[in-house]
């Protein structure tokens, strides 16, 4: 159904349609954004998000159907022509260059200069002040930054967009790597932005973000709307329904068995983290938990040989160990799952298969060659159980969606055999069913006896996975709780300082 022309929208989708080789993104879609109003894009991984805010963005242009600005019919030719209609986006990736300013990465594009085309300084900074204060960014404009944190950064990015005073701004999980502090810094922003007049496009997998802050909410499903609401009409489960079209499995805690004790780490010191200690058992999934900067991640990648420990002691099954490097790690059944799953986890120019064998090719291979049909096998029964949605095995790892992305992630290391699965942030920025997914297949690893380590700071995620919840706060373990005693408050108490 054709979109009808309203004066009131600042940005009209008429019947857009997409598609590359063998597959159809984007099929006749209309959506209408209106100024003053954050609107939800919500849709499982593969449903059309991305492409369609590539499309508004410049990236990609559209096979069919027509853009209206303010009602005047437009053609997006590049990104740098959104921006200057008044379209701004900010990626979940951020594009920031660290050895620059603060100040430079926001007006990168439209610096001030002199009439001769040299850098006004001075302005440069006024002007990079003036908007930080506005966002209640305590950060110096003239700070590299390379030397901030990676939620800092995402509000650089949020700050460079805003420069260029959009009428349309669009926000790719903006939350994903940012404090909670921040998160309320940034809902406040979005809330004066909505009072100015600004049309908000934002897209997020957080259920309870979208029904803080959205007013409309648009669903797409396999590249075709599925529906707009009011958020009003829309609790959580009709929202899901629309998302993915099934019931999605049981979310509640489940009580394992558990076997010998697997991992046993004691007084461990390292980068970011320090005095340690912490054991886990075949079957039994224990949570950290911890705001950003806590040294969770850091822990891991000391057990892993990532970063290696300075002081304290590592055993696998009673046996002490010296860890100094992943292959180490990977040799007594440790695997270890990082949270950023492009830059860490996968080789996006490479095939499903060599991504999943990339961690097991001295096993697959005779006589230094890898058996093609052992791998082959491997990879379409992992690829089978984890249920991931691709052309084949020899399609490139980069051309998947999110969710489907960290699957591979998971079946690369699954197919190690592990007796010990570290995950962090095991859910980044994928949606609701490969959520539901990710979590069954936890459950179901943990209940063949492997023991897992489980990074995350989605609360709801850690109580319904953990069968221990630990709580770090800058580098320390300040506090264990049992399953049956963990609360969402009770862990952010505890890992914000203020516990009992």
């Amino acid at each position: 159904m054709i979109a009808k022309e309203n004066s009131a929208d600042v940005l009209t989708l008429e019947g857009i349609s997409k598609s590359f080789p063998g597959v159809q993104a984007l099929s006749d879609v209309s959506l209408r954004f209106h100024p003053g109003a954050i609107h939800a894009i919500c849709g499982e991984n593969g449903a059309g998000k991305s492409t369609l805010m590539k499309i508004l963005s410049g990236t990609y242009r559209a096979d069919g159907g027509r853009i209206l600005l303010r009602g005047k019919l437009i053609l997006i030719k590049n990104p740098r022509h959104a921006q200057e209609l008044g379209i701004s986006i900010v990626y979940q990736e951020r594009s920031l260059a660290n050895h620059l300013t603060v100040a430079e990465n926001i007006y990168v594009c439209n610096q001030p200069a002199t009439r001769f085309g040299f850098q006004q300084t001075d302005v440069l900074r006024e002007q990079a002040m003036a908007l930080l204060s506005r966002l209640n960014l305590p950060i110096s404009p003239e700070e590299p930054v390379g030397d901030l944190s990676p939620g800092m950064q995402q509000m650089v990015e949020i700050a460079k967009a805003l420069s260029h005073q959009p009428d349309v701004l669009i926000l790719d999980e903006p939350t994903a790597s940012i404090t909670e502090t921040e998160t309320r810094s940034l809902f406040a922003l979005l809330e004066r932005l909505k009072q100015s007049g600004v049309a908000i496009l934002y897209i997020s997998h957080r259920m309870a973000e979208i029904f803080e802050i959205a007013d409309v909410v648009s669903v797409l499903k396999d590249g075709k709307l599925n529906g707009t609401f009011p958020i009003a009409a829309l609790t959580a489960d009709k929202l899901i329904h629309h998302m993915v079209g099934r019931s999605l499995p049981n979310r509640d805690y489940e009580k394992r068995d558990f076997g010998r004790r697997v991992l046993e780490v004691r007084r461990l010191s390292g980068k970011g983290f320090s005095d340690v200690s912490l054991s886990l058992r075949q079957g039994e999934i224990i949570g950290v938990a911890g705001l950003v900067g806590a040294g969770r991640t850091e822990l891991a990648c000391a057990i892993f040989g990532a970063n290696p420990a300075t002081e304290g002691s590592i055993a696998v099954d009673g046996v002490p160990l010296s860890i100094m490097h992943p292959a180490d790690a990977m040799r007594v059944g440790i695997a270890y799952l990082p949270e950023e799953r492009k830059s860490q986890g996968l080789f996006m120019d490479m095939t499903l298969e060599e991504n999943i064998v990339s961690a097991t090719l001295r096993r697959l291979a005779r006589r230094g060659f890898v058996k093609t049909s052992a791998a082959t096998k491997a990879t379409e029964r992992l690829m089978d159980r984890l249920r991931v949605k691709a052309m084949g095995v020899n399609q490139q790892v980069g051309e998947l969606s999110g969710g489907n992305q960290q699957k591979i992630v998971l079946a690369k290391w699954l197919l190690t055999n592990p007796k010990v699965l570290m995950v962090d942030e095991p859910t980044h920025g994928v949606d609701v069913g490969a959520k539901a997914e990710i979590h069954e297949l936890l459950k179901s690893i943990a209940k063949e006896g492997c023991a897992i380590l489980l990074i995350s700071s989605e609360l709801p995620e850690l109580l319904e996975l953990s069968d221990r919840v630990l709580i770090m706060r800058e580098g320390i373990l300040v506090h264990e709780i049992e399953r049956q005693e963990a609360t969402e408050e009770r862990i952010m108490a505890y890992a914000a300082g203020n516990g009992e």
